[in-house]
């Protein structure tokens, strides 16, 4: 019987916060060091989540500003004493009135300062994992993706779902910017990318190519 080599990086989805917005937990196998991204709530089951791997989290990772992606973040920070990287510094303003937000929506929420913020191009380090920083405004002006292009996934937030795009009614929202960023910088990774979108389940780009009512090649041609 030939045994199946463990993949370099392992990720699994928990949803949280009553917008059940998808937190991803990334860890590398051979460290079993990981990160979580997009920590916004329900800490006690991110951290349950986390026990039950054995994976021992190094840092936080953020792609948007949004107070279902981030808006607990800091404090799982100082719980855990560990640092946040990302998103990119256009959405410091998202970031600097979670507190105000989450007042707004009946959620516990505490600004932060991330200790790093990220940039197009920049990589972040999971154990030996590598994520790549593609900067992808237009649903919010810093929204980030986490790409790992070894096992051809990536975390794309609020850019892309399955069927959908981000909403960019918000402040500093822009549709032609969100349109461009997933055509000009998701597209060219490849149809067999997997990705895991902020909210509702995986897809592909190459099927989000097919079949997705705002940016598959046909809607685009129709544009």
């Amino acid at each position: 019987m030939t045994e199946t080599a463990e993949p370099p990086v392992r990720v699994g989805i928990i949803p949280v916060t009553p917008l059940e917005q998808n937190c991803s937990l990334v860890w590398c196998t051979k460290t079993m060091k990981g990160a979580l991204v997009d920590p916004g709530g329900d800490l006690d089951k991110l951290k349950a989540a986390v026990a039950k791997t054995g994976v021992t989290i190094e840092k936080l990772l953020v792609t948007h500003g949004h107070l279902d992606h981030c808006g607990q973040t800091g404090i799982l920070a100082k719980e855990l004493g560990v640092p946040i990287e990302g998103p990119h510094e256009d959405d410091r303003f998202w970031i600097s009135q979670l507190d105000d937000d989450g007042k707004r929506w009946g959620m516990h929420a505490e600004s932060f300062e991330p200790d790093r913020w990220l940039t197009d191009g920049d990589t972040v380090t999971v154990g030996e994992a590598v994520l790549e920083v593609i900067h992808c405004p237009g649903h919010t002006p810093g929204h980030v993706v986490f790409y790992i292009r070894d096992g051809h996934l990536a975390i794309v937030g609020d850019v892309l779902f399955a069927g959908s795009i981000g909403r960019t009614d918000f402040p500093k929202g822009n549709h032609q910017d969100l349109i461009d960023s997933i055509t000009g910088k998701l597209w060219p990774l490849g149809n067999d990318v997997t990705f895991i979108p902020g909210h509702g389940p995986t897809s592909t780009f190459g099927r989000e190519r097919q079949v997705n009512g705002f940016v598959s090649d046909y809607a685009l041609e129709q544009g």
